[in-house]
């Protein structure tokens, strides 16, 4: 059967013992051996709301105290806040019926994909298509090849000679 309490875990005391830079993750381990001294049990696990709550200044500035709602089911402590909000694991059966709906999908795209093929254009059809996607290509290349000779054009008239000094280079006069 869960056992449940509720403590105000005071951290000041401890935190205070250590250096600024270490003062939250002082607070987080003076916490779990509460717990541990307490509810005499070393599986502790800190919920994720108690969590932000102890980092939520940094890790310069713990809170100096904390109240705290704390199940043991078994050897397993569970730690959180007393106002935070409580999350229900996801079942097995959940879990489940989410791979079963991703199947679901991946299988309608494999029957599409089939179908297409299947009713897909024959294979005098697909030849003309070929043919069509290769004029396209050569089109494309050709007009490359446009663009790079005109570019060496451009270049080529556009020499400059080592004399001439770039813009910001010139003297102010």
């Amino acid at each position: 059967m869960a056992e449940e309490r509720i403590y105000t875990i005071p951290l000041r005391k401890d935190f205070l013992k250590a250096p600024k830079y270490k003062r939250t993750a002082r607070a987080v381990r003076s916490l779990r051996d509460f717990l541990k001294r307490h509810m005499k049990s070393d599986d502790i696990k800190i919920g994720k709301y108690l969590n932000k709550e102890i980092w939520k200044h940094g890790k310069k500035n713990p809170p100096g105290k904390v109240q705290v709602k704390v199940i043991k089911d078994g050897n397993v402590v569970k730690a959180e806040l007393i106002n935070a909000p409580i999350e229900k694991e996801k079942r097995k059966e959940e879990k489940g019926k989410e791979i079963k709906e991703e199947k679901v999908i991946e299988s309608a795209e494999k029957k599409e994909k089939k179908e297409i093929l299947e009713k897909g254009t024959q294979k005098e059809e697909r030849k003309v298509l070929m043919d069509a996607e290769q004029k396209t290509t050569d089109k494309i290349k050709h007009e490359s090849m446009d663009t790079k000779q005109e570019q060496q054009k451009f270049r080529s008239q556009k020499i400059i000679t080592k004399t001439q000094k770039p813009t910001h280079e010139k003297s102010k006069s």
